[in-house]
């Protein structure tokens, strides 16, 4: 197994290693998609059926959508 590893920004920003993207075949532009599950984080290129998903429960999720939340989380 091979370990590649990046430090986070003060924006929470991290460059995928070289490695990663070669193993991904990912490309400038390219999205990515983080699955969660207990502990463990798995990182893999994006398809359309996670955009198609997002886009289907997107009106479900207002629980935060005022301007005061936009304010309050705009620099996440």
């Amino acid at each position: 197994m091979q370990t590649a590893t990046s430090k986070l920004t003060s924006k929470y920003q991290a460059t995928i290693p070289k490695p990663v993207r070669k193993a991904l075949h990912l490309q400038a532009g390219d999205a990515v998609a983080f699955d969660i599950q207990d502990n463990s984080i798995q990182l893999r290129k994006a398809q359309p059926i996670d955009f198609a998903f997002a886009k289907g429960i997107e009106a479900t999720l207002t629980e935060w959508a005022t301007a005061e939340d936009e304010q309050a989380y705009n620099d996440l």
